[in-house]
């Protein structure tokens, strides 16, 4: 009866009582097919024509069983629905109950816990996490000795720490403990201090498990319960949980991950013991509770669950634009998330009562984008705009001195060679061929993302190429 209670109160698309549908009804609809058949490519090209895309086609199209959006407005969950498959051997249809597991959206929700904290007196954010550690403590190196690990720099990436993201665990393989994960006894190495916290950024999922440990040494209770106590209880995310493996409980509202090319998840879903990191199963319209609480603090300066202070330091951007658990732009907040067979999506925006949650399952969550730029244009909204790239295309002779072999660091060779516009990149870390298009001599971008690659050229000759934070010499 709680749960039939619940969805009636928040879940505005609904059927109506009457026979009629009222004149805002009528609107609301409109607006939502407007959004369902206006999906455009995120990459377009200056001169080429843009697409429409319908929704339901645009699954099908790119190979990806489901997707859940909710949009918040004015403060209230406006909308909420479901598109495609939930589990495609069940033939099971996404709706707005449909769980996720959200990646790392989890670290944002997990971060509301160590502000509670801090709010209380019990750490502070600035000190040496090692001074709330019990079970296990971050080894010190060279890399420590006039710097610390500190919960402010975990939230914010800045705190040194190795291991980007975990890949989870099947079902029937061992579990590891927290710090069996944090020493490298899982499927990961161990995180440890590599360079001086505070120096620079970069992002570590093993920064966010030391602090979900940290959490659980203090508060004495599993991850999952103390959260649900503290956090997703409070919020109202009452049909969100940190649990993994996800109890048997929730199966049947659970969406099956998929792999880019169709096939399911291993067990249907990946195991998480990273919980803060990765390990969050949820609704859209459940996370939009999250938001909807940030967003209301921010925009009242008015206390909440968390007082304005908190909130406000939250949303201060720092390195990278992140601040302490979100990403913070100049018009939004927000974080991206993925696990095995799943992503998602969060965006709230700071000066605008709007926010949106999109939750796929499925590796591909190229849709994601798509459906953000839809909303965002029926909603008027500012900072999400499509990527515009201009194609100047260039003569063989203009493209051979950027042909060869470049050695990454970090990724291995990657071979470059003449394509039919442009260039084609080839390497270990790249499943398929990139095709990379001229827009100017020396900058491409990737026809597929549009990704940049710079090329150096000294001489007359390429002598390095520059994507992202990888930089490739050139080594024949």
């Amino acid at each position: 009866m709680k749960k039939i209670l619940l969805f009636t109160a928040i879940f505005v698309f609904l059927s109506s009582c009457s026979s009629k549908p009222s004149k805002d009804e009528v609107l609301l609809e409109e607006k939502i097919k407007r959004i369902e058949n206006g999906l455009q490519p995120n990459l377009q090209i200056n001169g080429d024509s843009v697409p429409n895309y319908r929704i339901e086609d645009r699954l099908k199209e790119l190979g990806i069983p489901g997707v859940s959006i909710a949009v918040l407005n004015n403060g209230q969950l406006e909308w909420a629905k479901g598109y495609g498959f939930a589990d495609l051997s069940e033939n099971r249809l996404v709706t707005h109950e449909t769980m996720f597991l959200a990646g790392s959206v989890s670290k944002p929700v997990a971060a509301f816990r160590a502000h509670q904290l801090a709010e209380e007196g019990i750490i502070h954010l600035d000190s040496n996490v090692n001074k709330y550690l019990s079970s296990w403590k971050v080894p010190d190196n060279e890399f420590t000795a006039n710097q610390k690990v500190t919960t402010k720099r975990i939230l914010n990436h800045t705190a040194g720490l190795t291991v980007w993201g975990f890949p989870g665990y099947d079902k029937g393989d061992t579990i590891p403990s927290l710090p069996e994960v944090l020493d490298g006894k899982g499927n990961t190495d161990a995180v440890r201090v590599y360079k001086e916290p505070g120096e620079s950024w970069m992002y570590s999922g093993g920064g966010y498990t030391i602090m979900q440990l940290m959490i659980t040494d203090i508060d004495k209770k599993s991850f999952p319960e103390l959260m649900e106590e503290h956090v997703l209880n409070p919020l109202g995310m009452i049909f969100s949980t940190f649990e993994n493996p996800l109890p048997e409980k929730y199966h049947s509202l659970a969406a099956t991950g998929y792999r880019e090319d169709g096939s399911e998840v291993e067990g249907k879903w990946p195991i998480y013991p990273e919980m803060a990191a990765a390990g969050l199963w949820t609704t859209p319209s459940e996370l939009l509770r999250y938001v909807q609480e940030i967003q209301k603090v921010y925009q009242t300066q008015q206390n909440g669950l968390l007082k304005v202070q908190t909130v406000n330091k939250m949303l201060t951007s720092g390195m990278k634009n992140h601040g302490l658990g979100l990403v913070v732009n100049e018009h939004t907040f927000e974080h991206t998330g993925a696990d095995e067979g799943f992503k998602a999506n969060l965006v709230a925006w700071k000066e605008h009562p709007v926010a949106v949650v999109i939750l796929v399952n499925s590796d591909n969550g190229s849709i994601v984008q798509e459906i953000l730029l839809s909303i965002a244009k029926e909603y008027k909204l500012p900072g999400i705009e499509p990527m515009v790239r201009t194609l100047r295309i260039k003569s063989i002779e203009e493209r051979e001195p950027l042909v060869g072999t470049y050695h990454f660091a970090q990724l291995g060779e990657a071979n470059v060679t003449i394509n039919e516009k442009g260039l084609q990149m080839e390497g270990a870390f790249a499943e398929e061929p990139i095709i990379l298009l001229p827009e100017t001599n020396t900058m491409y971008f990737d026809r597929e993302n549009g990704i940049y690659f710079t090329f150096v050229v000294e001489d007359g000759i390429a002598t390095e190429i520059r994507f992202l934070d990888f930089v490739g010499k050139k080594t024949g």
